[in-house]
């Protein structure tokens, strides 16, 4: 279907399962569309009235008949959502070491920044081959974050991180949209997503860099609103640890659990009242509207980069 104006290119490891799906569910609409359409038409003329005074024999229920009528669409409707479920949780199961890049929407524009400190707008430069998770939040409006040509999207919320995954498999330039209406500019909210080859891809981060990574930019910005006060690397302070704090389990003063992602440090950063941690005061202030997206996602950056100095001497 290359060149067919209305099905992009297949350029993602998931692409030709959407598309599978899609065209499934096309041929089983169009069939029973169309023996529907003859049927009746067929019915329609054979057993028309002949006669004013033409009085139809009675019709006799066929058990089969009934059976299979009601017992096949069951078993096509099982499939499709046996299918379709599988697909989504494909699409949804992020793979271990994919590589992690940061995206705010804006009115109207997409920007981008990859952990090694390159920032983009409009543009995502990725490898061949490498899974891609993109963390996501809008300052704004929602948006939508849409490759076509990877059959992924995903919605890009005001207030909250959303996950979207792909592994590119074809090098080339491919459109990327806001698939949400977001205001009179929406149309212009586009851009290009640039799959690369690795040795490709290096030099262009190399040549990207900005001597500044997001977890240097984080730890910065952390030093600089005096996080480190409360906030001690190894030693309990006025707040709680941050090394290792990322994907851990804490325990809160209510009694229940949170696992400590994005979402969790974004909201204890924003709104620490929320959540508080068992053993510790109601004594950290918000920095709702003194930091930006951008800030935030770089102090996400740096508490993930504060592994447990265990698994650092382990690594080591």
């Amino acid at each position: 279907m290359i060149g067919f104006p209305l099905f992009p290119e297949q350029a993602s490891t998931v692409a030709g399962s959407v598309d599978l799906m899609y065209f499934i569910l096309t041929a089983i609409t169009v069939f029973f569309s169309t023996l529907i359409f003859v049927l009746i038409f067929y019915f329609a003329v054979k057993y028309r009235r002949r006669r004013p005074d033409e009085i139809p024999p009675p019709m006799h229920g066929a058990l089969r008949l009934e059976l299979a009528w009601s017992i096949l669409p069951l078993f096509i409707a099982l499939s499709l959502f046996a299918g379709g479920t599988a697909i989504y949780f494909r699409n949804v199961a992020i793979p271990p070491g994919a590589m992690e890049i940061y995206v705010v929407g804006k009115q109207w524009m997409w920007k981008l920044q990859h952990p090694e400190g390159p920032r983009e707008i409009n543009e995502l430069h990725v490898p061949i081959g490498q899974a891609v998770k993109l963390t996501m939040t809008s300052e704004d409006v929602i948006h939508s974050f849409y490759v076509p040509a990877f059959r992924v999207k995903m919605d890009v919320i005001p207030g909250r991180y959303t996950s979207l995954w792909f592994q590119p498999t074809k090098p080339g330039r491919y459109h990327l949209f806001c698939a949400e209406y977001c205001g009179t500019n929406h149309s212009a909210m586009k851009g290009w997503v640039h799959v690369m080859e690795q040795v490709d891809y290096n030099n262009w981060l190399g040549g990207g860099a900005t001597g500044e990574s997001m977890s240097q930019a984080g730890e910065r910005l952390f030093n600089q609103l005096g996080c480190l006060t409360c906030h001690r690397a190894t030693a309990p302070g006025r707040g709680p640890v941050l090394e290792g704090l990322y994907g851990s389990t804490v325990h809160l003063q209510s009694g229940e659990t949170v696992v400590a992602d994005e979402a969790y440090i974004r909201e204890s950063i924003l709104r620490p009242q929320a959540r508080i941690v068992a053993g510790y005061r109601t004594q950290m202030p918000t920095f709702q509207g003194q930091i930006s997206e951008e800030g935030l996602l770089q102090l996400i950056a740096y508490i993930k980069s504060l592994a447990p100095k265990e698994r650092i001497d382990t690594a080591q």
